[in-house]
């Protein structure tokens, strides 16, 4: 379990996606802005919270020691930066107790941090809460890994009754509970069947970013290559998410930029969640480093909205976007 874990941190760290359909589309130039630096709000409300940032960290690691140097370094930049952050799936720690120091490491550096807990879909009630109690978790993530799973040369090949434990978890949890993806997105139905038992956040998660079809084919003697190119990218799961009501919305999978946090933010996400440029950050720089690299991300971030002519993230919304020929031909076909 251990070296599954550490496999799927450098195979992730190998995969450098060069374009995905956030390149598909473009913002309408605004010349004449009418805002100043200085008066960008970045601040979002989510999980009945307010938050100086409109993203956070996302699902990564945890279960090994080289997971838990990297959570302790993610901590250190979520607490310097007050971003909320998601774990990796705690699956581990449940069967092996020894591990819960490679999740803890996370609450030791940032105490009153945002935490969220993460575990996978065939969990019930029972493993949540005991998680979540572990961490004095503020939120609960439950990752939709289907695909992956497939894939996986050990991976699960039971899949019924995910729907019911959803539910169960939904309605016999304390703190906000999000359904994730895990790169391979989410279709209309999908986030209409979640609304119907009473899910509010929904996580897209789409292909774009990380591929764990392509790193689980990778550990295959017998690669199923069908998945690597599954499912509906970030940008398309967006716009499939446009279509229902009174969720709410969580960009992720493919963000590579402060370009691509606008654009998702634009296209309706209420938030914004990265795991491949925080993975790379920490791997590859010192604490100092990685925090002057992260203030020029935000500094870009606010930049683009006052090229956009946008004083707040709620702004966003009302730019006017060109989709490219795909794109537009899946919207029709929405």
């Amino acid at each position: 379990m251990t070296n599954r874990k550490d496999d799927h941190i450098q195979l992730a760290l190998l995969q450098q996606t060069q374009s995905n359909d956030f390149d598909r589309l473009k913002f309408v130039p605004v010349s004449i802005p009418e805002v100043d630096f200085s008066e960008i709000d970045m601040s979002i409300n989510i999980f009945e919270q307010k938050f100086p940032l409109p993203f956070f960290i996302n699902a990564m690691t945890g279960g090994s020691e080289k997971a838990k140097v990297i959570n302790q370094r993610l901590a250190q930049l979520a607490l310097a930066f007050n971003l909320p952050m998601a774990t990796g799936s705690m699956s581990i720690a449940l069967k092996d107790p020894s591990s819960m120091e490679t999740f803890s490491i996370i609450r030791d550096v940032n105490p009153h941090g945002f935490l969220i807990a993460n575990l996978g879909a065939g969990h019930g009630l029972e493993n949540v809460l005991k998680v979540v109690e572990k961490l004095k978790a503020n939120a609960f993530q439950i990752h939709l890994n289907a695909v992956q799973e497939i894939t996986m040369p050990e991976g699960d090949r039971h899949f019924k009754g995910w729907l019911p434990l959803i539910q169960s978890i939904q309605q016999g949890i304390k703190v906000p509970l999000i359904v994730k993806e895990v790169g391979f997105g989410m279709s209309q139905d999908t986030i209409q069947l979640l609304k119907s038992i009473g899910v509010q956040y929904v996580d897209v998660a789409g292909r774009g970013g990380t591929n764990f079809a392509q790193i689980e084919n990778t550990r295959q003697t017998q690669p199923m290559d069908v998945f690597n190119q599954w499912g509906f990218s970030t940008v398309e799961s967006l716009l499939s998410a446009q279509k229902v009501k009174d969720v709410t919305m969580i960009s992720s999978g493919g963000i590579r930029s402060p370009l691509d946090v606008i654009k998702s933010l634009a296209l309706g996400a209420k938030a914004v969640g990265l795991s491949g440029y925080f993975l790379k950050l920490v791997t590859e720089h010192d604490h100092q480093t990685s925090v002057i690299k992260l203030q020029q991300f935000i500094d870009e971030c606010r930049a683009i909205m006052v090229a956009l002519g946008a004083s707040s993230i709620q702004e966003l919304t009302s730019k006017k976007i060109i989709y490219d020929v795909e794109l537009i031909n899946f919207i029709q076909q929405l």
